[in-house]
């Protein structure tokens, strides 16, 4: 499949993604590694490699045995668990974009499930009981989410029209924008009703939602995680929600998943969601695209979307 001149080599997740980049561009050499099978025995000539669609550490260790590797590029938004396995020199892209609607849906449903007891009406429905109280509306509550980029304005164009308050924070003010940074977060936790989380787990992140944290919430607030696990410290969540301080709705969990005997399933006002923010039908298609887009920036040999860590690499050349 080789062409007259060089053309970049890629592994790629799946057939479709093959199918995609041959339509988009002809004699691209292609191999594929879903994850579920071996790696190729030649990696030797890859030079982009799209990363399967999980967090397992062996889908990214083969990275080892790729010396020509100039792009890693997740199909994920968060690419902490990636960081270790990114050789130097190597570019890392993540999927930003790929993954706001699917997550921003979640966390609105989340939200409203939470608030207008449709746990109570489920178990009720099991128990044949009828749940009948008088229950908190969406509308008029104040909403703070905390790591405002892509689905954090995917989250927020889909609260305002619930007749909402949204405030906006990320990891640096943008006061043109009406973003607080967060260094603002102690004073604006007092004033909201529901705190979404769709911050990177990063050092500065991680334990960010600590005891501390959530003593400076409104009493009985809700609190909304579809980012990462670890930006939550465990402990201290299930001890606020024992003490009534706060609820809860967890998309993302640390441990995860979550093992049948944690604490956190029997906790008080609490509704899990087994990390299914972004795995939904709209994935698929946004992935695709992405994929497709990515490869001929690289082919054509123009800068890269979504550039998160890593730089050129220089002993490529052969």
């Amino acid at each position: 499949m080789r062409g007259a001149r060089r053309v970049a080599e890629f592994l790629v997740p799946g057939p479709e993604y093959a199918d995609d980049l041959q339509r988009a561009h002809p004699g691209i050499d292609i191999a594929v590694f879903t994850g579920d099978d071996g790696a190729p025995a030649d990696l030797h000539d890859v030079r982009f490699f799209v990363a399967p669609y999980t967090f397992r550490p062996a889908t990214l260790a083969i990275t080892k045995d790729m010396p020509k590797l100039q792009v890693l590029q997740t199909l994920t938004a968060g690419f902490e668990h990636a960081l270790p396995f990114l050789p130097d020199g190597v570019l890392l892209c993540n999927a930003r974009g790929v993954h706001d609607a699917s997550t921003a849906e979640l966390a609105v449903a989340l939200i409203l499930a939470s608030l207008r007891g449709i746990p109570d009406f489920v178990l009720g429905q099991q128990e044949q009981r009828w749940v009948h109280a008088d229950y908190p509306a969406l509308a008029d509550k104040t909403v703070l989410i905390v790591g405002y980029g892509s689905i954090g304005a995917a989250i927020a164009s889909r609260l305002l029209p619930f007749e909402t308050t949204v405030v906006r924070v990320a990891r640096t003010a943008r006061p043109d924008d009406e973003v607080h940074g967060v260094a603002d977060l102690p004073a604006l936790l007092r004033a909201a009703d529901v705190v979404v989380l769709v911050t990177p787990l990063t050092p500065a992140t991680k334990g960010l939602v600590n005891a501390d944290f959530l003593a400076r919430m409104r009493k009985g607030a809700l609190l909304v995680n579809v980012a990462r696990g670890g930006v939550v410290d465990t402990d201290a969540l299930t001890a606020a929600l024992h003490a009534g301080q706060v609820r809860a709705a967890l998309d993302v969990t640390d441990p995860e998943p979550l093992p049948p005997d944690h604490p956190l399933w029997k906790a008080p006002g609490l509704l899990i969601s087994p990390h299914v923010g972004g795995n939904t039908s709209a994935f698929a298609p946004r992935a695709r695209r992405l994929v497709v887009n990515q490869a001929l920036r690289f082919v054509e040999g123009r800068p890269l979307d979504n550039v998160v860590a890593g730089g050129p690499r220089l002993d490529t050349k052969e």
